[in-house]
C-alpha cells in the first residue's frame, strides 16, 4: 500500500475531492437560482425540477464528505462563488445547466484519473459512481436542451415534457455512495 492510500494522509487526489466539494455545493445553489427563476416565471415543472437537481447537488456534496470520514481523513468546505441569478429568456437557464453538466464531467474525469495516476485505488474506485453519474447527468440536460428548443416558445409543451419526463418519482439508486448525514 503507498502512502497515499494510508488512512489519514492526503495526496493530490484528495487536495482536488475537497475543491470537488465547492463544486458540488456551488453547483447545488445554481441549481436554486435557476428552480428560483422557473419558480417566478409561473413554470412549476421547470422549478421542480431544478429544486430536486440542487438537493441532489448537495448530496453528492455530502457523499464526498463521507468518503473522508470513512478514509480518517480531515476534511475542508470550501467557500463557493454566488450563482447566476439573472437569464435573458427560459432557455439560458437549461443551456447554463448543460454547460454546468459539462464542466462538472470535465472535473469528476479529472479526479478519476489523478487517483489512477497517484495509485489511490480506493480513490478510483469512489470516483467511478459519480462517472456514471455524469454520464446521466449530461445526457438528462442535452434532451431538456433539445426539448426547449423544439418546444420553439410553447412553454406549456415544455412543462409538459418536464411533467411527464422528468418528474416522476426517482428511485434511490442502491449503489449510490452514502452521503454524510444521510441524503436530503
Amino acid at each position: 500500500m503507498t502512502a497515499s492510500n494510508r488512512a489519514g494522509e492526503t495526496n493530490r487526489f484528495h487536495d482536488l475531492l475537497h475543491a470537488q466539494i465547492g463544486n458540488e455545493f456551488a453547483a447545488s445553489q445554481q441549481y436554486i437560482a435557476l428552480a428560483l427563476y422557473y419558480d417566478d416565471a409561473d413554470m412549476p415543472q421547470l422549478a421542480r425540477h431544478f429544486y430536486a437537481q440542487a438537493v441532489e447537488e448537495r448530496n453528492h456534496a455530502m457523499m464526498i464528505v463521507q468518503y473522508f470520514l470513512d478514509r480518517d481523513l480531515p476534511v475542508e468546505i470550501p467557500g463557493i462563488p454566488a450563482p447566476q441569478t439573472s437569464f435573458a429568456d427560459y432557455r439560458a437557464p437549461i443551456k447554463l445547466a448543460l454547460a454546468q453538466e459539462n464542466t462538472v464531467t470535465d472535473q469528476i474525469v479529472a479526479l478519476a484519473t489523478t487517483a489512477r495516476d497517484s495509485g489511490d485505488y480506493l480513490g478510483e474506485q469512489f470516483m467511478q459512481w459519480f462517472l456514471k453519474e455524469q454520464v446521466e447527468e449530461v445526457s438528462v440536460m442535452t434532451t431538456l436542451d433539445t426539448v426547449a428548443q423544439r418546444c420553439n416558445g410553447n412553454l406549456f409543451d415544455l412543462e409538459t415534457f418536464v411533467e411527464r419526463e422528468l418528474n416522476g418519482p426517482e428511485a434511490a439508486d442502491p449503489t449510490a455512495p452514502p452521503a454524510a448525514g444521510g441524503n436530503l
